[in-house]
């Protein structure tokens, strides 16, 4: 994923930024085409099946390896509770899943991996870590450009889209290029006959000051239409198009593997100093759960009860450079297009905060690592799962 200068609510790691800057009108399906997203039944045909409790699937390609922190995680996600980038390493986004899966049982809230919780999960043990999918024909007809840096040269394109094959798959799948290159050494899938073995992580039980794994990162992988290769097994992905009515969102939908049957929440919690976002339904039960990145020392949060006005699905981006004390004196207002490489990624939910809002980014594994212009970030696929699970009125609380 790339990282547009001077992104809005995304900041580079360690650099402090401020107050959002978003001026698209929220509605309940603005947007334009996506041209990058493959077709219907291109996208459908890696879909996940989710075997009945006890039951097996049988797999024709066996991974190399059991995978059980990425197991978990898979199962967390479908779920609801969202570890944000499955790629299998423990990780704060990791604790906080797991905490929100804890709470939402009555369970004492641990944040580990422990004997309680891993019984707990245990009913979805069926459910492998991995899956091999064949890469559709139709992504034979996608057009992957490198972005140009800086929002004037943005701003001259229709679209700001993927730069790769590597990075749509790895948001169709809700993981890092990094991760999928790890379980296709070689370019096969991992245990497939003539692949050569991945490194792989230390296993280690999560705690609350779990520190990012330094196992060095693959080399990037080339992807191609037809190919088969090895991803995380997410799920929750079953699409109903009767409840969609705008095409441009149902394509989002499908190229960022998340499903419509989403639950409905009428209360969000926005915790700064944990870095979670929590969404409760009417029977206030905590319904899902999602890592976030908030706001910084020179934009904090803003502290308080607001509501959802609107959301903007594909949204396009107005920057503004004298909303940001970090712009250049030289910069002019730009409308960048829309695309998953925008600064606020596909989905904008408009607050009554002005300039503040809830959004996606086009850099999902920085989620809970850097900070932002005061508005909560999220990655795409959560943006997108979050955006069908609340309406203007929705309440929203920011809490230190």
């Amino acid at each position: 994923m790339r990282l547009p200068i001077l992104p809005a609510c995304l900041s580079l790691v360690l650099t402090l930024v401020t107050a959002c800057n978003f001026e698209a009108t929220p509605d309940k399906g603005a947007g334009t085409e996506d041209r990058s997203a493959p077709a219907p039944e291109g996208a459908d045909s890696m879909a996940s099946r989710d075997p009945a409790p006890g039951e097996a699937l049988p797999d024709a390609a066996p991974d190399s390896e059991a995978r059980p922190i990425m197991q978990a995680q898979v199962v967390l996600d479908r779920l609801g509770f969202s570890v944000g980038v499955v790629d299998g390493k423990t990780s704060r986004r990791f604790v906080n899943a797991i905490s929100a899966f804890q709470l939402s049982r009555d369970m004492p809230v641990t944040g580990n991996l422990d004997e309680a919780t891993t019984q707990a999960l245990a009913q979805w043990s069926s459910i492998p870590a991995t899956r091999v999918v064949t890469i559709p024909a139709v992504w034979s007809d996608l057009t992957f450009a490198a972005l140009p840096e800086g929002p004037a040269a943005q701003a001259g394109l229709a679209r700001l889209g993927y730069e790769s094959m590597a990075e749509q798959l790895a948001e169709r799948f809700h993981t890092t290029p990094e991760a999928l290159a790890a379980l296709n050494p070689g370019g096969k899938p991992a245990g497939a006959s003539g692949s050569s073995p991945s490194p792989s992580a230390p296993e280690m039980v999560p705690t609350k000051a779990a520190a990012p794994s330094s196992t060095p990162a693959p080399a990037a992988a080339q992807f191609k239409a037809g190919q088969q290769i090895r991803v995380p097994n997410v799920g929750a992905d079953r699409i109903d198009p009767a409840g969609i009515d705008n095409p441009d969102w149902l394509a989002t939908l499908r190229s960022l593997g998340v499903g419509t049957g989403q639950p409905k929440a009428v209360k969000l919690v926005v915790d700064e100093s944990e870095g979670w976002l929590h969404a409760y339904d009417a029977d206030d039960r905590l319904v899902a759960a999602f890592t976030v990145s908030t706001g910084s020392q020179h934009d904090p949060l803003p502290i308080g009860d607001w509501k959802v006005k609107g959301v903007a699905r594909n949204p396009p981006y107005v920057y503004n450079p004298e909303l940001f004390w970090d712009a250049d004196d030289s910069d002019d207002k730009q409308h960048l297009p829309p695309g998953p490489n925008g600064p606020v990624g596909v989905v904008w939910i408009d607050l009554t905060k002005e300039h503040y809002g809830i959004h996606g980014t086009p850099a999902p594994a920085l989620i809970g690592q850097t900070q932002s212009h005061g508005c909560v970030r999220l990655t795409n696929w959560d943006a997108a799962r979050l955006a069908q699970m609340v309406k203007p009125g929705t309440e929203v609380v920011f809490q230190e």
